[in-house]
């Protein structure tokens, strides 16, 4: 009787549609939530954000 293996982590939801994650597609369950997401990512929906010159932001009054 083969030995039963213990995944490497455990599952959790999809961040796109809630239903357990797979490993081929980690964190995604299935390919099309894991193509949608990356199509997100590429259209700029997603993403951080940043001040334009840091260290004005942060110094207004002294000059460089």
């Amino acid at each position: 009787m083969p030995a039963k293996v213990e995944p490497l982590r455990k599952t959790r939801p999809c961040p796109e549609c809630g239903k357990p994650s797979h490993r081929e597609h980690y964190p995604f369950c299935c390919n099309r939530c894991r193509e949608a997401d990356l199509s997100r990512w590429l259209t700029g929906a997603y993403a951080i954000p940043v001040a334009d010159d840091e260290t004005k932001a942060d110094y207004p009054d002294e000059e460089s």
